[in-house]
């Protein structure tokens, strides 16, 4: 389960993460039948919709090429400084109480995207280092 700050968010961490995986690999289709199985399973309130918006929101924001989206455009996903920054900022937004519920969960899904990312990278660079051993 994702974890939220007051108790646990009835999303599967597991879907979630595989979502994230879909969209990293630019697999849309696949992205958005996981946003579909996600949608069946979770607790319909206003912290989860904000969440699934949001996961909806960086499939049409990965598709585009569209500068009108200007944080995915700017943002170099495979820095682990820079998505390290703005999971701790999403993460802020996260514990905000003056944020409402569906705000707090649209952060709370970016936050686990950074999460991801980050993850992600991690898993690269060893290889990356034992390549150029061996290269």
């Amino acid at each position: 389960m994702v974890r939220r700050d007051e108790g646990t968010m009835p999303i599967a961490a597991a879907l979630v993460t595989r979502f994230f995986q879909l969209l990293t690999n630019r697999q849309f289709a696949e992205a958005e039948r996981e946003i579909e199985r996600l949608n069946k399973n979770v607790k319909k309130n206003e912290f989860n919709r904000g969440f699934l918006r949001a996961l909806d929101g960086m499939i049409l924001a990965h598709r585009s090429n569209d500068d009108q989206y200007v944080f995915l455009s700017n943002t170099n996903l495979k820095d682990k400084q820079e998505l390290v920054k703005y999971r701790r900022e999403f993460s802020g937004h996260v514990k905000n109480k003056l944020h409402s519920d569906y705000d707090r969960g649209f952060f709370k899904a970016w936050t686990e995207y950074m999460r991801v990312l980050i993850k992600l990278e991690d898993n690269r660079k060893p290889k990356t280092i034992i390549q150029a051993k061996l290269g």
